[in-house]
């Protein structure tokens, strides 16, 4: 049944409301879904009454119509972003136009009053010219790793504070792949029962992945037997990996090649050095500022490193841009966490292999010991969690004086009762204690059954070891990491990266029983993890927790990986201190947390993100912080609101469309990406377990005091 061009009165049903408008009113503006229907372009459905039937909104189509009766809107009652949707699917283009407008005046490339820098791509990008001849020539230079002497006895009686050689764990302990985790914490393991319900870093892989993700895995760890150089999934050479910062240095990690830039109070940001190109891609980044090469060397040189599969190359950069290739040196695995502890570079990775390049003596050494799954750093000293229950630490100022027997010293220093696997850790020193030699020492640490534990090293046991303080049995996952600061204890399980926090009591800045540690909060970060991300994503999109132990310290809660905006919490009750929203609407696709020195405001702390058109935005932390402090009655209190998270989920895959209602035109402004990111099965099943339940509180990560 078609309809009588010659009828004048035109009866709709829309989503199940009925309209009665002209003929002439639907085709007063050419070109628009209308003029089609009523030129029989499109097939026309009929609802049993005879009217014409569209399957839209009612209450937003009602305004569209009235803006073709009268060419005036209201949009006082409406949001403007989903009548933009409902205006580009009628292809109304005036009214498109007209509330394009509207965002834009909401949305300055200037950004908000938190956005207080902007640094564009590159010119200037190596090119990939003589890169096998330099991979060629890096094959014959590389340092490779000395013989390890397996030959030392176990460890397992040991007392606490004696030196040791960790020996290499057994194949049957060992990890069969390599961890994706964030840079704060080493906590990807192989589990042989139970679940993980994480959502963003899927930490334990179990029977719920494909053959498609084992095939790949067994690519990988297949690769590195047969190359050194890992050839990565291919990544757009533009788009930003990691950001990693030091003083008034950044370092900024590319597919192919990195640059790095110095602050001037004069003259801002420089361009100091760019990488040549680097035939495999890029995976780890680390730059310290402050190195010291010699005794006699009158000011301390700058530091870059980079890590592709088992090989990391490092740079030495002057004042004056003068650059010089320190050297490639491999690790034999793949390098799984790079990063400077003073003047000394360290590569881990959770098979237990760890590798150190001294400044001093230019020397590069590696050592196996036990399966490493977390670390954290105390002054000089290097503290490893292992998956035997003990706590390890490395000395690393008394480095020089084991390179006779090129051997590391190793000490145990603490072993979990249950010798339960240490999965996160972290080391605070009091205000009188400088280094682990100190009179007073608190760890915190959490575990793979979900314990947390705080154990204390004070002036009377001083000799025998730390002893164990306090036990938390909240987590029923393992934990995922930790951060024992001035005023909190804050830990972090696989549950979705479900946060628990507690107030910590102190006496003359010391831990205190009296009343001891109390309850603070407990709300969850979820940040889901597209299905095909590079090796690098986890690196550069570490949530946290930042911030120095007797600061404020926040989260920075990225929900689905192709997103343009980045919410900042407070890592204490999770409270929102502000949203990041790209000025320019690029996909954000690293970031990082960084108090800069030089800076015109004395201890102000930034927000670096990257971007996929490879430009980096910056943003006022303290500014945030501070204004976060006033009262405001109409600031959302925690993370992204059900509809805020809906806005952010539309940008991905999440499952096949179900609906029978063909799309005449989709909605322009959901494609603004290249591509549109698929979620991962466990990012999935935490959605469809969020419709399920009572309400979407698991989403928006509302924040639930105790």
């Amino acid at each position: 049944m078609y309809l009588n061009l010659g009828e004048n009165i035109v009866n709709l049903n829309v989503g199940g409301k009925k309209f009665s408008t002209s003929r002439q009113t639907l085709l007063s503006i050419p070109d628009t879904f209308f003029t089609a229907l009523l030129s029989l372009r499109i097939p026309i459905l009929r609802d049993e009454q005879g009217a014409i039937f569209i399957d839209r909104d009612p209450e937003l189509f009602s305004i569209i119509l009235n803006y073709l009766r009268t060419k005036d809107i209201d949009i006082s009652k409406t949001d403007v972003r989903t009548l933009l949707h409902e205006a580009e699917y009628y292809a109304i283009a005036p009214l498109i136009k007209r509330l394009m407008l509207c965002e834009d005046l909401t949305n300055s490339k200037c950004g908000d009053v938190l956005f207080c820098g902007f640094l564009p791509p590159p010119q200037q990008i190596p090119n990939s010219e003589h890169a096998q001849l330099t991979q060629h020539q890096e094959s014959h230079s590389i340092l490779q790793n000395p013989p390890a002497d397996n030959s030392n006895p176990s460890t397992s009686s040991a007392r606490p504070g004696s030196m040791v050689r960790v020996p290499e764990g057994s194949s049957a302990t060992r990890h069969l792949s390599h961890s994706r985790n964030s840079s704060l914490d080493m906590r990807d393991w192989r589990v042989t029962g139970g679940h993980s319900r994480t959502a963003s870093l899927d930490m334990m892989r179990h029977s719920r992945n494909s053959s498609m993700d084992l095939n790949k895995m067994v690519k990988n760890d297949v690769g590195l037997v047969f190359s050194p150089n890992l050839c990565s999934n291919w990544a757009d050479p533009l788009r930003i990996q990691i950001i990693k910062a030091h003083h008034n240095w950044i370092s900024v990690a590319y597919a192919h090649f990195v640059i790095c830039y110095r602050l001037k109070d004069s003259t801002g940001w420089q361009l100091v050095f760019t990488s040549p190109y680097i035939e495999t891609t890029i995976e780890r980044i680390a730059i310290n500022a402050k190195v010291n090469l010699s005794s006699a060397e009158p000011t301390p040189s700058k530091m870059v490193a980079i890590s592709y599969g088992s090989l990391i190359r490092l740079w030495s950069i002057q004042d004056g841009g003068n650059k010089s290739d320190v050297g490639t040196f491999n690790l034999s695995v793949r390098v799984e966490y790079l990063f400077f502890i003073g003047s000394q570079l360290v590569a881990l990775s959770s098979s237990g292999k760890i590798g150190v390049w001294h400044a001093m003596t230019q020397h590069w050494q590696t050592q196996d010991l036990v399966p490493i799954l977390s670390f954290d750093s105390a002054g000089s000293f290097l503290l490893l969690g292992c998956n035997n229950g003990c706590i390890y630490y490395i000395d690393m100022q008394k480095f020089p004086l084991r390179m006779k027997d090129n051997d590391l010293l190793v000490t145990e220093l603490y072993k979990d009762p249950s010798n339960d696997p240490i999965t996160a850790i972290s080391v605070y020193l009091t205000p009188k204690t400088s280094s682990l030699c100190g009179n007073w020492i608190e760890i915190a640490y959490g575990t793979r059954s979900g314990s947390v534990r705080v154990i204390v090293q004070h002036p009377e046991t001083v000799g025998h070891g730390p002893q164990l303080f306090q036990t938390f049995t909240v987590h029923t996952s393992p934990v995922t990491k930790v951060t024992l600061s001035e005023k909190y204890l804050i830990s972090v399980c696989s549950e979705y990266n479900h946060v628990r926090t507690w107030r910590v009591t102190r006496f003359r800045g010391m831990i205190s029983t009296q009343p001891g540690s109390t309850p603070e909060a407990s709300f969850k970060i979820v940040s889901l993890e597209g299905t095909e991300t590079n090796y690098s994503y986890i690196a550069g999109n570490n949530f946290g927790p930042f911030g120095e132990q007797d600061d404020e310290q926040i989260f920075v809660q990225k929900v689905v990986p192709e997103t343009d905006q980045l919410y900042v919490r407070l890592a204490s009750n999770g409270d929102r201190v502000c949203i990041i929203k790209s000025v320019d609407c690029t996909t954000v696709t690293s970031f990082c947390v960084h108090e800069c020195e030089g800076s015109s405001r004395m201890g102000s702390r930034f927000i670096l993100t990257g971007h996929c058109n490879g430009a980096i935005q910056m943003w006022d932390l303290s500014t945030a912080l501070d204004l976060s402090t006033k009262p405001d009655l109409t600031k959302n209190r925690g993370g992204p609101s059900t509809s805020e998270l809906i806005r952010l989920l539309d940008q991905c895959d999440i499952t096949d469309s179900i609906s029978p209602t063909p799309c005449i035109s989709p909605c322009a402004s959901i494609f603004t990406t290249a591509t549109v990111a698929k979620m991962k099965a466990s990012n999935i099943a935490l959605l469809n377990q969020s419709q399920n339940g009572p309400g979407p509180s698991g989403l928006n990560s509302d924040n639930n005091s105790e």
